[in-house]
């Protein structure tokens, strides 16, 4: 059986890969699970996988769990529990399902321990995506792409030569207001924000996904894992979310990869991968879909993303800011303090007062991250 460890094992893609796991008894073997203050569903799924490990976010929640977990399970907690859970819990694969920067050093942890990346946490490349892909090369670790987009362009790359690639396209829903023009966005409510009419996500994602700051921060997650230059990455708003990418070759044949918006098809390609397995998604009917759309990506409606591009290709410390700045503003949006288009003011003041470090380190990596979360938090909205 395959040994997996899930960091994130309460949120969106930590539930939907125990689902996978569940629908293909006898193929897996859960041996550590991270969460960060859901304590009631992380008795659950103790429960019902007997993971050797836990983790919560922190010690008070972790007292909570300990006298309702199976006996010999071991309860952990904080950063270094997380650390624990990714390289030392004997696993096969690590599913980074944590939301935001928190899971660097947990992945970090999982490659030093030879474990397989199922990728899903695409805050650690944007903030670190040299380190990452270098210390994942040295040691031999694949990195498999669990985000919808880039696993379809994972699998459109199934035996090509990289030489012949001409562009890869990110789809990109549009999320909750792909429909708004932008003077309708002044008074938007958090309610209406997380109303995403294809997938089911995160509150934290959902929000991204209306402002675009999601897709940059996958374009910028591409760049790392395919090796791409920025110029050769593209999005495409595509509202039925079927196309879940493409890649275009310099025969100008295009290769893309549909579905119906399930994360669990990613989730299992990655932990199954090169195998393909029966899934619990639905099929994809085309008959019943009918026309599929598509539409040019409008910066100025979306500048999230084209602030993202742009420190994508500043690189450095640049991208890290960017991910921190919005991940603060966000939470300030959620929070009731700011309204919807303040998070993109504050991401843009954040990034015109910071200059970035080349080729940074960890350290470095920690200390711009600091610094964009109290300059965002500080920031009027």
């Amino acid at each position: 059986m395959n040994k997996i460890a899930i960091l994130g094992s309460t949120g969106s893609i930590g539930t939907q890969t125990l689902d996978v796991v569940a629908s293909d008894p006898g193929r897996y073997e859960i041996v550590g699970l991270a969460a960060g203050g859901n304590t009631e569903l992380l008795i659950e799924q103790a429960k019902r996988f007997r993971p050797a490990q836990v983790c919560l976010a922190t010690k008070e929640a972790a007292e909570q769990v300990r006298p309702f977990v199976p006996p010999g399970t071991r309860v952990l907690y904080g950063e270094e529990g997380l650390v624990e859970i990714a390289g030392g819990s004997g696993a096969d694969m690590v599913v980074t399902g944590i939301v935001g920067s928190r899971g660097l050093n947990a992945t970090l942890a999982a490659i030093d321990a030879g474990a397989a990346i199922a990728l899903a946490n695409k805050e650690t490349l944007v903030t670190a995506g040299h380190l990452v892909m270098e210390r994942a090369a040295a040691k031999g670790v694949p990195i498999l792409p669990v985000d919808s987009e880039h696993s379809a362009i994972f699998q459109c790359l199934n035996g090509e030569d990289r030489a012949s690639v001409q562009r890869i396209v990110l789809t990109a829903s549009g999320g909750a207001f792909r429909d708004k023009r932008r003077e309708e966005l002044a008074d938007v409510t958090v309610e209406q924000a997380l109303s995403h009419p294809n997938w089911s996500m995160g509150a934290k994602i959902t929000i991204d996904s209306a402002t675009m700051a999601n897709k940059g921060l996958e374009v910028i997650e591409a760049h790392w894992l395919f090796g791409l230059p920025y110029e050769r990455i593209d999005v495409l708003i595509h509202p039925e979310s079927i196309v879940h990418s493409f890649v275009e070759f310099v025969d100008n044949s295009i290769v893309a990869q549909l579905g119906m918006p399930d994360m669990r098809v990613p989730i299992q390609y990655a932990l199954t991968y090169p195998e393909r397995r029966r899934t619990p998604a639905a099929r994809l009917d085309l008959a019943k879909a009918g026309s599929l759309h598509f539409r040019e990506m409008d910066f100025e409606r979306y500048p999230c993303l084209r602030m993202a591009y742009e420190s994508g290709r500043t690189g450095g410390t640049a991208p890290t800011v960017f991910n921190a700045a919005n991940e603060v503003a966000v939470a300030r949006f959620l929070r009731g303090e700011i309204p919807f288009l303040s998070i993109e003011r504050i991401v843009e003041a954040v990034l015109e007062r910071h200059t970035a470090v080349e080729n940074p380190g960890l350290g470095e990596i920690a200390e711009a991250d600091e610094w964009a979360r109290k300059a965002a938090e500080a920031a009027k909205g």
